[in-house]
C-alpha cells in the first residue's frame, strides 16, 4: 500500500520555528493547502523550539507537543540561534533521527557548512520572490509530506 492509500490516524506534525511573520504565514499558507493532512506547529525563537522538543516547561504534556515528523528551522532565530537548536537535536538519543530541514535567508557557504556537519537533512534558501517561495514550499511538502519514508509511520 503506498502512502496516498495508507489510512493515516494522526496528521503528519511539522514543527516550524520561524521569527519571521511573513515567511511562517506563507510557509502555513503552502503546506496547510497540501493534499496530506499536517498539524504545523509555529514557534519564534529556539528556546521554544528545544523546550517544546524535549517536552519542558509549558511543552511538559506530550498531548500538547506532540513529536514532529520533520522540523522546519531558521538559521537566524532570538534566544537560541538554528545551529544550535540542530545541535540539541543531533546529541539526543531520542531526537538524532527526526528530520530537520534548514530554511533560511542566507546563502552563506559557511552556514550551509555548519549545518551539514550538524547533519541537516537539508538546506534550503528561502527565494525572495513570493511566487518561487510558493514554490519552494509546495515542493518541499511533497518531499517531506508525501513522498519520504518514515520507518515509523
Amino acid at each position: 500500500m503506498d502512502r496516498e492509500e495508507k489510512p493515516s490516524e494522526e496528521p503528519f506534525v511539522i514543527l516550524l520555528v520561524e521569527d519571521n511573520p511573513a515567511h511562517a504565514e506563507m510557509v502555513k499558507r503552502a503546506l496547510e493547502g497540501h493534499p496530506v493532512a499536517n498539524r504545523i506547529i509555529h514557534l519564534t525563537n529556539g528556546e521554544a523550539a528545544l523546550d517544546f522538543l524535549f517536552r519542558r516547561g509549558v511543552f511538559a504534556d506530550p498531548e500538547k507537543s506532540p513529536r514532529p515528523h520533520v522540523v522546519l528551522l531558521d538559521l537566524r532565530l532570538p534566544r537560541i540561534d538554528g545551529l544550535e537548536v540542530l545541535r540539541e537535536i543531533r546529541t539526543s538519543a531520542v531526537l538524532e533521527k527526526l528530520p530537520v530541514v534548514i530554511l533560511t535567508t542566507s546563502e552563506a557557504e559557511i552556514d550551509a557548512a555548519r549545518a551539514y556537519e550538524h547533519h541537516a537533512n537539508s538546506f534550503l534558501v528561502k527565494p525572495l520572490d513570493f511566487d518561487k517561495f510558493i514554490r519552494l514550499m509546495e515542493d518541499l511538502g511533497f518531499y517531506w509530506l508525501k513522498w519520504n519514508y518514515y520507518p515509523w509511520a
